[in-house]
């Protein structure tokens, strides 16, 4: 069969790139075209478009990219279109995809959403026009069925694809040697895979890094960014860029400091204490605050409802609230130990690995019941 992918960030090319896998074994003729990255491309298939040249956040940087988003959503439908896909499969990405998935259910193409937008945090009436164009939904988190099903949408929960991610992961004992690292604790700097995160965040995290005099800073790199990119921030400061291999750095790190975002929940299920920072467009955060309907923007307190990390959003996100948070996680044994405690707790709710294979079961029985 032909399936034809979309992602349009650094996590939806890994749950994608760990889909395709799975579908593979499952399907021998299986045939991948798809906007996504590196991630994905390495699985096989063809890569359309980068993700790099597709990931705007915030209402002002959209509406500030709007000519280009557009652009992109009309080559997206075309190749589509000339492409015949025997099932369309956005992943997460909401602004663009329930575009595109509208665009599909018109022209007759299966729509399987893999990974729920986050319609519970702000309009959540959208979940009307979701009934409408998708055909599937494959959810992530437990909490979004019971949300589904007070709009009266089935859905399936097949669990979280980051615990494939996580529990196939092998830790590689050369990792401190191969990048020059010593041996002093690390702290991880997981700044994000946008430019106006990094932009807002990383100079943030950079101006702690000589109050910790014991510690060494890494940055883990995002694929879309050359080397060069980080050091216009890092200057003269000894602060390495390792590229992929965010999750070594992650089984190395004593703490980490995490923009919001899919990162947050990776490091806690590697049970790394951290802060998670955000800082955005002023206009764009003020209109967020006034539409969304949820208490926290990062998913491990979201998953758990109650702060288990600290949030240091926008004014909070300084360098002063950034040290003194860092301080904490590292030499406040009980306020560390209770964070570790809150992660085991996180982990049951979370349940086992074997999403990305699910979620291939389920498609190929959903595609085969079609076909009959």
């Amino acid at each position: 069969m032909k399936y034809y992918l979309i992602a349009g960030e650094a996590s939806g090319d890994l749950h994608g790139a760990n889909l395709m896998a799975a579908l593979k074994v499952r399907d021998a003729k299986a045939e991948f075209r798809f906007y996504g990255g590196d991630l994905m491309q390495a699985a096989g298939g063809t890569l359309v478009k980068h993700y790099a040249d597709m990931a705007y956040m915030g209402f002002v940087e959209v509406a500030l990219n709007i000519r280009k988003i557009l652009k992109n959503m009309k080559s997206c439908k075309e190749d589509i279109a000339a492409w015949k896909p025997d099932v369309v499969i956005p992943i997460d990405f909401p602004g663009f995809n329930l575009k595109i998935a509208a665009y599909c259910k018109k022209q007759g193409f299966p729509v399987f959403y893999y990974i729920s937008p986050k319609i519970w945090a702000w309009n959540q009436k959208r979940v009307l026009k979701i009934k409408k164009v998708v055909d599937k939904m494959f959810c992530i988190l437990p909490f979004e069925v019971d949300f589904y099903q007070s709009w009266d949408m089935k859905v399936d929960y097949i669990g979280n694809p980051l615990l494939d991610a996580v529990s196939a992961h092998q830790k590689n004992p050369d990792f401190l040697r191969q990048n020059q690292l010593d041996e002093r604790p690390i702290i991880a700097l997981l700044p994000g895979s946008r430019k106006q995160e990094l932009k807002g965040i990383l100079p943030e995290m950079l101006q702690i890094t000589g109050q910790f005099p014991g510690y060494q800073f890494v940055i883990a790199g995002a694929p879309s960014f050359s080397h060069n990119h980080y050091t216009s921030f890092t200057g003269k400061k000894n602060v390495p860029v390792i590229f992929s291999q965010t999750y070594d750095l992650l089984e190395y790190a004593s703490a980490a400091l995490v923009a919001s975002g899919t990162a947050t929940l990776e490091t806690a299920l590697f049970h790394i204490p951290q802060a998670v920072l955000y800082k955005g467009n002023p206009v764009s955060i003020a209109i967020a605050r006034a539409l969304v309907k949820i208490r926290f923007i990062s998913l491990v307190n979201l998953i758990m409802d109650r702060e288990v990390v600290k949030e240091l959003i926008q004014n909070d996100c300084t360098p002063e609230k950034i040290s003194k948070e860092l301080e904490s996680l590292l030499h406040n044994q009980t306020y560390r130990k209770t964070m570790l405690i809150n992660y085991d707790l996180l982990d049951e709710k979370m349940g086992q690995a074997g999403a990305s294979a699910k979620t291939a079961d389920l498609m190929i029985s959903y595609l085969q019941e079609k076909a009959h």
